[in-house]
């Protein structure tokens, strides 16, 4: 019985990095899966507003019914050192606005884009040029998510690259 304790607490020892990157990943895997769900779910805002706020290489803010209440979301999704965190704003009111706090939640740990100097978001538009003015809102149609997973950085595994993407449903045709 004895050895058979040894051999699993050597095992977890041994494997701890190992395990924890998969665990890393299957968690920023499931985050980005949300990411974009919410991206292609982007719809005008309940007063009225466009829905993309605003672009940046590391931060996207859109609105989207995020909780299927009667109301759309200010939705803002951010890189924050190491981690990805999404914030939302209720609408409130009538007629409705975004002047609540923000609510934020952790999307992803132990990501090392500016590491490796990888930007977390890339815009293109209806003709699938890539978007380098970030002040042209109006021109995204379509989004990708690319991000880096590494849990410890001086020892093996590699780090782990995830890219997604998504065209925003409710633009298609404006």
């Amino acid at each position: 019985m004895g050895a058979v304790v040894s051999s699993i607490l050597y095992f977890y020892r041994v494997n701890a990095v190992t395990l924890n990157q998969a665990s890393a990943v299957a968690s920023a895997q499931h985050g980005v899966d949300r990411m974009v769900r919410t991206i292609r779910e982007a719809a005008f805002a309940s007063d009225g507003a466009y829905p993309v706020v605003s672009l940046a290489d590391n931060q996207f803010a859109f609105y989207a019914d995020v909780d299927s209440d009667p109301f759309v979301e200010k939705v803002r999704y951010y890189l924050n050192g190491n981690t990805i965190v999404e914030g939302i704003v209720d609408a409130t009111g009538d007629p409705p606005a975004y002047t609540g706090a923000e609510t934020t939640s952790v999307v992803s740990d132990y990501v090392r884009n500016t590491a490796e100097s990888l930007i977390m978001f890339t815009y293109f538009d209806e003709e699938g040029a890539q978007i380098t003015n970030y002040a042209n809102i109006a021109d995204v149609r379509f989004v990708t998510v690319n991000i880096v997973v590494d849990v410890d950085t001086g020892k093996l595994p590699e780090p782990f690259y995830i890219r997604s993407s998504a065209a925003m449903r409710n633009l298609s045709g404006q």
